[in-house]
Parts: structure tokens; sequence; C-alpha cells
């Protein structure tokens, strides 16, 4: 190992112990025993330019192993990105941009959040088939405008995580040879040695997989680590995984090798031994200049390979203008002119009995036929979720270029890739499974939240409407799941012209992702008090029906329950009762409007409210007030057929009406 090799590896390793040290708390001992591999990785193979960080063709670089997130901000220095070393000092403090788990800022060179293992893995592979997508779309003879390799750091506890394990199937299946998974095999976890809960050859586990594997090879061997990523970059047509052998909190005289390196701080007498045994004499978050120079040399050239790609794109937006705009407006998440039309006119053909499972799969294809870059699909149930686009290929190793992705039996994965294909760029993703199997989905989901990326969930089979499969697959604690995500916004239509809402409004929001819950069963057109306007629904709630403008009585429902809502209505105004309907596609949606609006859809001083949905009640209290009365399930569901499923659970006119009678003490 050359001298200055050795002052930059270990630089790295003392800005992290350093971070760790100051801060009390953290991860050194990944950090420790993989930077030589980061090192020899950003160095000599990573494609990025720090003065441009979003640029299209970078290589990507995902720290699935997100507890050594010290690693990271310390090459995101060195290397010239926006994470100067006050905020290395200020690690895992409050404001700082150096969280314990790195958080997604592409200014700075984070491509993704991580920390829940496992996800940065599969993110890893939604971003690879991200750019194989694009590759085959936009690319032409002499002019390789994408073009670039993801790289992906995981760890032992990433390889246990069954995520991971979904995600891997997936890209060796899919044959992603542009995936490069560089593994830290260390042995050890935060229990101990990995003896005790994993002993597999993960290396013959990736080759079932379709996998290339390299090595195993020794992490402080540079010239066999750049041997290794020079042939993980040579294989065409499989991801390739470079198992490392490292040794955790390597240096360290007392811990290397031991699971007390793994999250908690050296110490500082074990830090000054640290020092003593790698020969280290610069003082706390010092980068020596000779080191600094050489990371410098790096960042360098990669300014000069984002140049030349930059006149490479000009020359092509002049030869295919066309779609270099369409590159440039995904990259900004504009949708192109137009993109919603004629989407009301579909209802023409709606004036029926229709799932609004169904409506969604018209909707989705009309969409598409003028949103070119909506790529995504189902766990194994697209002619359930009716997710398919017609006409649009199907994505794998045959052909790069379809819209449509079998994700198989993988939620989890769906999930995560689906946030992989977003956080690349150039794509709109959606997934689509049941509302029930949203319960293996819920860490992609909430990170997609916590990112703010625009991922379309689609959740079909929504209720205990699905009938005779049972309890099982009766969601009826899952829409509630949903709405406690901050920044999720859940949207369950009640007939055809909510669902053209819904997607108006999931398409619109590119800052943030959005659930649309939708019925097996069909349901009705529903006949409103006034006009259909589909737009409605981007107000969360409005009033779909009433028999006076100064109700005694106010009904809020959802989904399939609207339909039941106003036939209570109907009856009660039969009774001589004033009663308003309430459609509310979306809790989320209505709280974001102006206290007027929400004011004129529930007034404050109507105090006889019911709620109808079929799920857990909880949270409707909102909404239905200290007087009100929830209609919900709050029990799991029964297998029959699905009309005498809400007749036994007492979702029923009858109910509804018995209740309002109730509240009214007429």
């Amino acid at each position: 190992m050359k001298n200055i090799d050795k002052l930059c590896i270990n630089t790295l390793r003392f800005l992290s112990i350093d971070m760790v040290e100051k801060a009390k708390s953290g991860h050194p001992g990944a950090p420790m025993g993989m930077a030589p591999v980061a090192y020899t990785l950003w160095q000599k193979h990573l494609k990025c330019d720090p003065s441009d960080p979003a640029w299209l063709d970078r290589d990507r670089f995902v720290l699935s192993a997100g507890h050594a997130s010290a690693l990271l901000y310390s090459l995101l220095n060195v290397y010239g990105y926006n994470m100067p070393i006050e905020e290395l000092k200020r690690f895992r403090q409050l404001g700082s941009k150096t969280p314990g788990h790195p958080e997604r800022d592409i200014e700075a060179g984070i491509e993704t959040t991580t920390g829940p293992l496992g996800q940065g893995f599969a993110n890893a592979v939604g971003m690879a088939i991200a750019e194989r997508w694009l590759a085959s779309r936009y690319n032409r003879p002499g002019y390789q405008i994408i073009d670039h390799f993801t790289y992906v750091l995981a760890s032992d506890g990433d390889m246990m995580e069954g995520v991971a394990s979904e995600a891997a199937s997936m890209a060796g299946a899919m044959g992603l040879d542009k995936l490069i998974c560089i593994y830290d095999d260390n042995d050890i976890s935060i229990e101990g040695s990995t003896d005790i809960t994993f002993t597999e050859d993960v290396g013959a586990r990736f080759k079932a997989y379709g996998w290339q594997v390299i090595g195993p090879v020794d992490g402080n061997d540079l010239l066999s680590l750049d041997s290794a990523l020079n042939q993980a970059k040579q294989e065409t047509g499989k991801p390739s995984i470079i198992l490392c052998k490292t040794c955790i909190g390597y240096g360290s005289p007392n811990k290397c090798g031991k699971a007390s390196a793994h999250g908690e701080p050296l110490g500082e007498n074990e830090a000054d031994l640290t020092r003593q045994s790698l020969d280290w004499s610069y003082d706390p978050f010092c980068v020596p200049q000779e080191a600094a120079l050489h990371f410098k040399s790096s960042a360098a050239e990669g300014k000069s390979k984002r140049l030349t790609w930059t006149d490479l794109f000009k020359r092509y937006k002049d030869r295919y203008p066309v779609e270099a705009g369409e590159i440039e407006d995904s990259l900004e998440n504009k949708l192109p002119a137009g993109w919603d039309d004629g989407l009301d006119e579909l209802l023409a053909d709606m004036a029926k009995p229709m799932a609004t499972r169904e409506v969604s799969g018209v909707v989705l294809n009309s969409i598409a036929g003028r949103v070119g870059n909506v790529l995504g699909g189902s766990a194994d149930l697209a002619p359930s979720t009716k997710t398919i686009q017609t006409g649009k290929g199907h994505f794998g190793r045959q052909d790069y270029s379809g819209n449509n992705i079998h994700f198989g039996v993988r939620e989890h994965a769906m999930g995560a890739v689906a946030n992989g294909l977003s956080m690349h760029g150039g794509v709109i993703p959606y997934t689509a499974t049941f509302l029930i199997f949203y319960d293996y989905m819920r860490p992609p989901v909430r990170l997609a939240s916590m990112m703010g990326l625009g991922v379309v969930f689609i959740f079909t089979h929504d209720s205990i409407g699905l009938g005779e499969d049972g309890p099982t697959h009766q969601p009826v604690e899952q829409i509630a799941g949903l709405r406690l995500v901050p920044g999720l916004v859940t949207l369950r239509p009640a007939d055809a012209a909510e669902t053209i809402g819904a997607w108006r409004v999931a398409l619109s929001r590119r800052d943030g992702p959005t659930a649309i819950v939708l019925t097996r069963q069909k349901v009705n057109p529903i006949e409103r008090t006034g006009q259909i306007n589909t737009g409605l629904v981007k107000r969360g709630a409005y009033i779909i029906w009433e028999s006076s403008q100064q109700p005694e009585l106010i009904l809020i429902a959802t989904g399939s329950e609207v339909q039941l809502a106003v036939d209570a209505g109907i009856e009660l105004k039969g009774k001589g009762i004033d009663c308003r309907v309430v459609s509310m596609p979306s809790w989320e949606l209505f709280d974001l409007q102006d206290a007027s609006y929400r004011e004129s859809v529930i007034p404050s001083g109507v105090k006889a409210r019911i709620s109808i949905e079929a799920g857990r009640t909880t949270g409707w209290q909102k909404y239905t007030g200290d007087n009100g009365f929830t209609i919900g399930v709050d029990r799991f569901g029964v297998s029959s057929p699905y009309k005498d499923a809400y007749a036994y659970l007492g979702l029923t006119v009858e109910r509804i009406v018995t209740e309002s009678l109730k509240i009214l003490k007429r």
C-alpha cells in the first residue's frame, strides 16, 4: 500500500472516529473496517462530480448499512460535497447535516435515507432498474446518455433482512448488470459473532439468485479490491456482489473484531491507542494537506467526465430534441401538457356498477398514453389489481424498455424498489397489491414519505368487501395505518368519478407519496345532489348529497360506504330528517383546506354526525366530535359473500338509520 493511500484511508477512519467520540454516540466499527474499500471505490471507480451532485449520469452510491453514516459523511467531506467539517463536528446533533443515519440530501451527495437494514439494498435495485429503463428508452447509437453504475455497500445485517433477499432475487432474474453490491463481511453484529444466527454461504446464495460472485477479497488489499471492482464492471448479464472480508474496528488494539466496536464510541483511551496503533499524530477532524490534494484529484476527474457528458448531451439535444426535452422535464418532475385530458370523458363508459379497481385500471392506461414514464406493476397480482399498462411491454432481461414490472410475490421489496426508482429520477413509479399486504410494505411506505418521493401506492381489495377469502385477507386496520404515516396522502374513492380524481391527485403530487385504496366489489355511480366534479377529490371531502342546506345530521363516509350513507340519507329524508352526506376520500387533504371550507362542509354547529367506513373506527372521532357516532369494523372480518359480511358486521342502511334516530333522539 502506498503511503498516500494509507494516509487517505486513515483520514477517513479518524474523521469517523472523531465524529463518534465528539457526539459520544454512533457506530465507529464499520467505518474503520470499510475505509479501504470505500476509498478504492470513490477514488478510482465512482463517477460523480461534487460540483453538480444531481448530474443525471452520475454513479449512484447507496450506504445500505446506514449505521456507518460517519464513513459516508467523511467521504462526502473529503471529496468536496456540501459537507463541511463543521457539520462533521455536529454529528448526531439537532439540525445538523449529519444525523445518526443518512437522510436523503442530493445537494450533499446522499442518495437515500438508510438505517432500516435492507432498505438501501432494495433502493439500489430500483435505481438500477431506472438506469436500464432510461438507457433503453433514450440512448441512441453514439449517444450513451444514460450509462452509469449503482453501487451499494451492505452489511451482515442487510444480508439477514428478508427485503434484501427479495430484492436480490429480483435483480438476478432481471439481469441488472449495472448493479454492484459490496458486502462488508465482518462476521459481527450487535449481539456478537454472526455465527450465532447467520451461518449460510452468502456467495452461494447470490450465485443461486443469478449474480456474479467475486471473492472473498481482503478488505485491506487495495489491488485486489480494485481488480474486483473492475471485474464487476465488466460483467454483462448479471449483477455482481463482491465479498469483502474486513475487521470491524480495524486499528483498535482492544476492540478490533469485537461487537463492542459496532455501536458505541471507542472511548478516549481506546481512541488514543488506535491513534498510536495506526501512527496517526494529527489533531481531531484534521484532513492532512497531502490527503486533501489527493482526494481533490479524483473530484477533478469526476468534473471532467461530467463536462464531457454535458457536451454529449448538448449534441444529443440538437439531434433528438423531443427525447432530450422528455428527459429534462421528467427530471424536473414536470408532467406533459394535457396529461389528464380526456379523463372526465371516461365517465360516459362508466355509468354502470364497476369496482373502483377496474376504473383505476382504465384511468391508469389513459394516463400512461400521455405520460410515457409511468413505470410499475404489482406483486404478482396485476390481473386482480388491474395495473397492467396495455401494449407497454414488460421490463426484464429480454427487453428493458417495458413499462410493466413483474415484482413477483415480494411486497416488501416492491415498495423499496419503487422508492429507488423515484429517487433515481426520470420515472414515475407505482406499485399495487391487496390492502391487507400493506403490512408487508410499511417500512418503504414510511421511508417514501420521509423522503418526499412521488410514489403511487395502489391498494385494492380494500375491506370486508373481499368477502369469501375471509378475515386473513380482509383489511380492517390497514387504512388506519396508512393514515398514521406523516406526509402520506391516502385516498379511498367512492366511485368512478372519485377514482379519476384520486389519480389526478396522485400524479400531481411529485413531492410525496400517495396511496389509492380501491374496492374489489362493484359499486354504483353515486347520484349526487349537484353536478359530478372529479376535481372535488383534491379538497379531501365535499358535500356529495343533501336533502337540505341546513342539515340537522351529517353522515361522513368513504369508499363503498358512501353509497350506504346516501341511501340512508334518502330514507331519513322520508322520515322528515334533514341530512347531509359528506364523501371524505382523504383525511389528509381535507385537513389541509382552509377553515372556512372545512366549516362549509362539516359545520361546527351540527353536532349530530356519524362516520361510516368498513375499517377500524379509531381516528374518526376527530370528525364526528364528542356527540357523534362511528360505524365501522373494530374486529376481524368473516368469510362469506361480501353482502352477508356487511350485514353481519352492521354496515347497512338500516343500522345507519337506527343510529341516526338514536343520536337525534327521535
